[in-house]
């Protein structure tokens, strides 16, 4: 024997559908003719200026920010220098027909490391836990 069950979902479903074309239906305003009224929101839609702004003003060129590059060559290696307001702060050292490396002066001190590359693939560990 077929037994009906009662389930809320098979009657809120459809109501709420109908409060929903409701809301929406009533968005669009008619007047008496019938014709549909310009919503408040499309009414005051700001109108684009006629010029666009000036652009932002440019800051002068300060040589003193930019850093000063001395290239040293000899037989074996390039070493170019990185300095700021007179003080090296970095090291850019590529070896005849090899890979760059950087030594970088982090404190000011006189004191440099080698930094890795970014470009540099990341080595992901392989440790063999288990094996028959």
């Amino acid at each position: 024997m077929f037994r009906f069950r009662f389930s809320p979902f098979r009657f809120l479903t459809p109501l709420a559908f109908l409060l929903l074309a409701g809301a929406a239906h009533a968005q669009t305003a008619l007047d008496k003719t019938g014709a549909a009224q310009p919503t408040p929101a499309a009414a005051t839609k700001p109108v684009a200026p006629a010029e666009p702004p000036p652009p932002p003003e440019i800051i002068p060129f300060d040589p003193e920010l930019e850093p000063q590059v001395t290239i040293r060559r000899n037989d074996t290696e390039t070493v170019e220098e990185y300095r700021v307001n007179g003080q090296l702060y970095m090291l850019k050292v590529t070896p005849a027909g090899g890979i760059p490396y950087y030594l970088v002066d982090p404190n000011g001190n006189g004191q440099f490391t080698p930094v890795e590359p970014v470009d540099k693939p990341i080595s992901v560990p392989r440790w063999v836990i288990f094996s028959f």
